[in-house]
């Protein structure tokens, strides 16, 4: 497995393809701050709560100067309905073969009900303008992520 992500480190490029059939290559917003965040499945209680509540941020955080990527290893015709079920705004980017995953180490070992399985770990990056990681936060939580990422970021809330 993968080590974890520390601040410095240089964040591993990826291509992945977005809801619409798009290719989006990280290194193609160097010179912006972008947030990729990894969550386990498109259209589930907690991971929709997260991706609505960075929608509805959306507007500040890119005023404040970020980009937003989902990844998930769901297929973008499932990313599409994600988006138009629940109006989302962000960029949301399948990652089926979970190596972009792994390359972050967002994916691995997790306790779920008292067992340990395998599986993604929810985790969010802050990408500074140079490509490197600002920020890096792992089995972060569904509710409240947003708000306390703001925080983190020095960011207003969105009031």
């Amino acid at each position: 497995m993968t080590d974890r992500l520390s601040p410095g480190d240089t964040a591993p490029d990826f291509t992945l393809t977005n809801d619409a059939g798009d290719e989006v290559t990280l290194s193609d917003l160097r010179g912006r701050k972008v947030i990729v965040y990894f969550y386990p499945a498109a259209m589930t209680p907690g991971c929709t709560k997260q991706a609505c509540d960075f929608s509805e941020s959306l507007n500040s955080l890119k005023g404040a100067g970020y980009e937003v990527l989902g990844v998930s290893k769901d297929k973008p015709a499932k990313l599409a309905k994600f988006r138009e079920r629940d109006q989302l705004t962000l960029t949301l980017l399948s990652d089926e073969s979970l190596d972009v995953h792994k390359s972050f180490a967002a994916y691995g070992e997790k306790k779920l009900y008292g067992k340990t399985v395998e599986g993604v770990l929810r985790s969010t990056f802050v990408i500074d303008e140079d490509g490197k990681i600002e920020l890096a936060q792992y089995n972060v939580k569904a509710t409240g992520h947003v708000a306390k990422l703001r925080r983190d970021l020095g960011l207003a809330s969105n009031g």
